[in-house]
């Protein structure tokens, strides 16, 4: 019955992020389609939404079970957005930045220096309104064991948990080794993988065994799967995330009502019959 899928949400299905002590849910909702609209890889245009149905969207996120939210000073204006938007919800939430990636003008440019990383986070900080962050994860600019190996943002990223800044800190990454190094003194994850790309497979594997947590980005390819006539493209893609042990949370970016819904009720009927299975 189309009346009860409906009503699915994800309040009984949150799982801890690895050791870290944050429970998440299942689906974490991406805003970048609340702050940037130059440089986005989606197949259809996007119009940013006003205040008034960005908040809308975060209540029904709330309402259906989601607590995880995903920014990113690369995001435009996302996080100074979400400040004001979020006043007087910070314990509903579980928030996740980002630090390296500065967009500008329509341009990215990086900067992983022990300096821009703790001005970054204060940034962040104060556009969120908030005193600390849930995660932070290094946006790493494609040469993933250069950045770990070779500059100070680990380090820093460490010693801003140390202070109580952030609660968890980790990395999103492009490659296999650039993932399995980050887990190695990081908590976390964030990992390419859905129909299209499986490649960074061994990063899940190295979680699941470690107890690191991983959040899937660009879990339904950004709308870009082909699949078989007939098969639902978004439950083929939870069938195959939420199949892997190693996996906490994807992260979806819709900005539609009825397709964060689905979305919703999708992941709920694939998580609840891998649990019964």
């Amino acid at each position: 019955m189309g009346g009860t899928t409906a009503m699915k949400t994800l309040h009984d299905l949150h799982r801890p992020l690895g050791s870290t002590g944050l429970s998440v849910s299942p689906l974490g909702l991406g805003t970048v389609k609340l702050g940037r609209d130059q440089g986005v890889k989606y197949p259809n245009g996007f119009s940013i939404p006003d205040d008034f149905t960005a908040g809308q969207l975060l209540q029904l996120a709330r309402e259906l079970g989601i607590n995880l939210l995903d920014t990113a000073p690369a995001y435009g204006r996302s996080e100074e957005r979400l400040g004001p938007l979020l006043r007087g919800q910070r314990q509903d939430w579980v928030i996740v930045s980002k630090v390296g990636e500065e967009f500008d003008n329509g341009l990215s440019h990086f900067d992983f220096s022990a300096a821009h990383t703790r001005r970054s986070v204060e940034r962040s900080l104060q556009r969120l309104e908030t005193d600390y962050l849930d995660l932070l994860l290094v946006h790493s600019d494609g040469n993933d064991l250069a950045v770990l190996e070779h500059s100070e943002v680990y380090p820093t990223l460490a010693a801003l948990k140390a202070e109580g800044k952030i609660r968890a800190f980790g990395f999103s990454g492009k490659t296999v080794d650039g993932g399995l190094l980050a887990l190695q003194d990081g908590d976390c994850a964030m990992v390419t993988y859905n129909l299209n790309e499986q490649a960074e497979r061994p990063v899940l594997d190295y979680a699941a065994a470690h107890r690191k947590g991983i959040l899937i980005k660009k879990a339904l390819a950004s709308g870009h799967a082909c699949l078989a006539p007939g098969q639902d493209p978004v439950r083929a893609s939870f069938e195959l995330i939420f199949a892997h042990p190693g996996v906490s949370s994807a992260i979806v970016g819709t900005i539609n009502p009825l397709h964060l819904a689905h979305n919703v009720a999708t992941a709920a009927t694939v998580i609840e019959a891998l649990g019964h299975s």
